[in-house]
């Protein structure tokens, strides 16, 4: 294994690699003789042509034709100037030129060219190559990734990058030498690196890609968050396309049972996932989720928890109020504590509707929208309680005066010009079966609630008039005798949004790249033999005792 060291200033092996080197050369020279002598009577080359040849550092008839091979080659990318005395080389008229033109040809290739001529003249056994240059090719093609260079012998970062993974440690590959390999490197050899940990979103590797397919997928990988729609569909990424559609409501693609299908379900109010749920969450988010849990037995969150709109209708699965909801905590709470009072009036437990509607009251600060379900709520309580003067009075506070409101005023009118003996029932019917007014599955519930409260006979009584007096207003298709509330129905609704706060990251791509892919570190290597041009001579070198001797 040849190792030379930036530090030598000479570059040469260490004394024990060196003896390994100079064995191995002796020996492929002992080899590329014999196979000289075998081939040369039959290469068709004359002695003459063979002599001229040597003076540029081409040895024997087969060396030639390599030559010839190799000049026909670099002839094809070559310009005027160059192309002449290449053409001179290949009519067997070689000179002094000739080095000079093949490094002029070649500071315009691209490595995978410089590469390959340099290996050529490697195995053709050309002088061509300082002895550094030699020995370090010599290493290169034997597989021995082990070398090290000095800034000037690794421009482009080549021999540090195979070195880093020869010794299996691509993370330790130095940070500063990365703008030299990122605009090059093989999109394989860049993954093993990130995997590595060697390359993060910090060195932004997508700015030094010029293809767009490259520069798309490496955000992906570093800064997923930072991709497109347009991006995500070249790349083919469902995963991104998956939480893209619903964080923007929409409809996710299938994946049953995945964390967005959970999501999806929370967002709808359903605490049985929850566990769930918890199991597919990062750690932070975890916390997030448990903290919501812990605020239920309380009615109390953080600002950041009913902030997310898309939490309340877990929030309102899960939370029961054991006394009345102050409505100026928080926009939660206020709806919260609005159904709240219609749950309780729809439960005919008046005590506690009318304790949740006093807080109603206090919430000065509500729109009037809200402001004037409260106060039709009040005035329902006072209808309830045959004070009807002060419900006239409420009700004319509404601003606005909806339809619904100014139908209750006319009601509670209407029914102050009967005797109070003579009134009948001043509850709404649908409410006394748990209903909103006038809704129409209400004979299926009236049908529950019987055979639940069967063996109660008072509880019973009271659904039956319910029942009768909702027929009458069927059949004579007046309802004007009944209080209407709410006045607005969606002011109750629960919001249809997304829990935005618990949809975790976005993962980063899986790489698409082959680990550690031969094919990948292959091109690191022809890079690195490309990186020897600068030992490439203008005149050859002289050839040393072996070469005289075959070569006489």
């Amino acid at each position: 294994m040849t190792n030379t060291s930036a530090a030598d200033g000479a570059g040469q092996a260490a004394p024990s690699a060196r003896a390994e080197a100079v064995a191995r050369e002796r020996e492929r020279l002992k080899a590329l003789r014999a196979r000289r002598d075998a081939q040369s009577a039959d290469a068709g080359v004359d002695g003459f042509t063979v002599r001229r040849w040597r003076k540029v550092g081409v040895f024997g008839a087969q060396a030639v034709l390599q030559a010839h091979a190799l000049l026909r080659q670099l002839a094809s990318v070559a310009d005027d100037a160059t192309r002449d005395v290449l053409a001179d080389a290949l009519r067997d008229e070689p000179d002094d030129r000739l080095l000079p033109a093949v490094r002029s040809v070649l500071e315009r290739a691209d490595p995978a060219t410089v590469a390959a001529t340099l290996t050529a003249a490697h195995t053709g056994d050309f002088l061509w190559l300082s002895e550094v240059g030699e020995q370090r090719l010599t290493a290169l093609t034997a597989g021995d990734d082990t070398l090290t260079a000095s800034v000037n012998e690794d421009p482009y970062g080549a021999t540090a990058l195979l070195s880093a993974f020869a010794a299996d440690g691509a993370a330790a590959f130095p940070p500063r030498l990365l703008p030299r390999v990122l605009p090059w490197m093989p999109l394989s050899v860049l993954d093993d690196l990130i995997e590595a940990g060697a390359v993060g979103p910090e060195h932004q590797p997508w700015q030094y890609r010029a293809e767009e397919p490259e520069h798309t997928y490496l955000k992906a990988r570093l800064v997923p968050e930072q991709i497109t729609a347009e991006q995500a569909t070249s790349l083919e990424w469902p995963a991104w396309q998956r939480r893209n559609a619903f964080l923007a409501g929409g409809e996710p693609l299938p994946s049953i049972g995945d964390v967005y299908d959970l999501l999806e379900r929370v967002a709808d109010g359903d605490a049985s996932v929850v566990k769930e749920l918890e199991r597919n969450l990062p750690r932070d988010l975890v916390l997030r989720l448990r903290r919501l849990l812990d605020g239920v037995d309380v009615g109390n969150w953080d600002r950041d928890i009913w902030e997310d709109r898309g939490l309340w209708r877990l929030i309102f699965s899960l939370w029961e109020p054991k006394a009345a909801v102050n409505p100026a905590r928080s926009p939660l709470h206020a709806l919260m504590a609005l159904r709240q009072a219609y749950d309780l009036l729809c439960m005919n437990d008046l005590v506690r509707a009318s304790s949740q509607i006093d807080k109603l009251m206090s919430f000065e600060t509500a729109d009037s929208a809200y402001r004037a379900e409260v106060l039709n709520f009040h005035a329902y309580t006072l209808l309830l309680r045959e004070d009807l003067e002060a419900a006239t009075v409420v009700l004319q506070e509404i601003s606005g005066s909806p339809e619904p409101a100014e139908s209750n005023l006319r009601m509670i009118e209407r029914r102050r010009a009967v005797p109070r003996n003579d009134r009948g029932a001043a509850s709404n019917p649908y409410l006394d079966l748990g209903l909103p007014h006038a809704a129409p599955s209400w004979e299926t519930r009236y049908r529950d609630l019987r055979r639940e409260h069967v063996h109660d006979v008072d509880v019973s009584a009271q659904l039956n008039s319910a029942m009768k007096r909702i027929r009458v207003a069927e059949r004579d298709e007046d309802w004007s005798g009944f209080f209407v509330l709410p006045l607005d129905p969606g002011r109750f609704a629960l919001p249809d949004e997304v829990p935005v706060t618990l949809v975790p990251p976005l993962a980063p791509l899986t790489r698409r790249t082959t680990p550690l892919s031969p094919e990948g570190l292959g091109l690191v290597r022809q890079r690195a033999v490309a990186d020897l041009l600068p030992h490439l001579l203008n005149a050859p070198r002289r050839p040393d005792r072996n070469s005289r001797m075959h070569t006489q």
